[in-house]
């Protein structure tokens, strides 16, 4: 499995319009192979952001490179950068090897 996950240090001002941005949003994840989960996540509010995660759990990292390629991607992602800016700089992304998998 492969992890990608974009950590987003959003203006305090801002969240409200950054959350509804994220959750009105069309998810096409569904219908890429290889797509096993996303989580949208909200961590601590520091003095002058707070932090925002997105989180995608795929099959394998090809999968999620085959993700970075598709339509869907290039849809998902097509009004990125326009309207108000509502982040401290741009997302900072990480990407893991599943190494371990325990679950329930």
């Amino acid at each position: 499995m492969y992890i990608a996950m974009n950590r987003f240090r959003v203006r305090p001002d801002s969240e409200e319009a950054f959350r509804k941005k994220w959750l009105d949003r069309d998810v096409l994840l569904r219908t890429v192979p290889g797509f096993v989960s996303f989580q949208f996540l909200r961590g601590p509010a520091m003095e002058d952001y707070v932090l925002y995660a997105s989180h995608t759990v795929w099959t394998s990292y090809d999968a999620f490179i085959g993700w970075t390629r598709s339509e869907e991607f290039r849809a998902a992602h097509a009004g990125a950068g326009q309207g108000p800016v509502l982040t401290l700089g741009p997302p900072v992304f990480e990407g893991f090897q599943v190494l371990q998998d325990i679950q329930a």
